[in-house]
């Protein structure tokens, strides 16, 4: 079982939480890194699917209707990861994406959204 590989879209690339995951040993990619910086939603997650990356967004509302369209059309997605709420600390985001990766692999992930709300745990 593989290790998830993030890639945080524009909305969601605070560098404070890019850096406490690099600090954490994370493989992340942000848009810039990847020089998609105003790519669409969908070419963000065909690139991060290209990539066997998870992608990181606090965009719900983009992300789960392609998350149901992929699904209707029989494509695959290497998985979406939702912060439903952009009010989240960057140390919140952090310890749920740490939490999320202890539970899933990346091949658990395929095809798989997962909101971040779900791993977030009161301290």
């Amino acid at each position: 079982m593989s290790q998830i590989r993030l890639y945080i879209d524009e909305d969601s690339g605070n560098l404070s939480l890019v850096e406490a995951l690099r600090n954490s040993a994370v493989d992340v990619m942000t848009t810039p890194d990847a020089n998609k910086l105003s790519s669409s939603d969908e070419e963000q997650l065909i690139w991060a699917t290209e990539e066997g990356r998870v992608i990181y967004t606090s965009n719900m509302g983009d992300f789960c209707r392609l998350h149901r369209t992929f699904a209707e059309r029989k494509r695959t997605h290497s998985g979406i990861i939702v912060a439903t709420r952009q009010s989240y600390s960057i140390g919140a985001q952090w310890r749920g994406i740490l939490n999320l990766m202890a539970a899933k692999s990346a091949e658990e992930m395929i095809n798989q959204l997962e909101f971040m709300g779900g791993y977030i745990r009161a301290e």
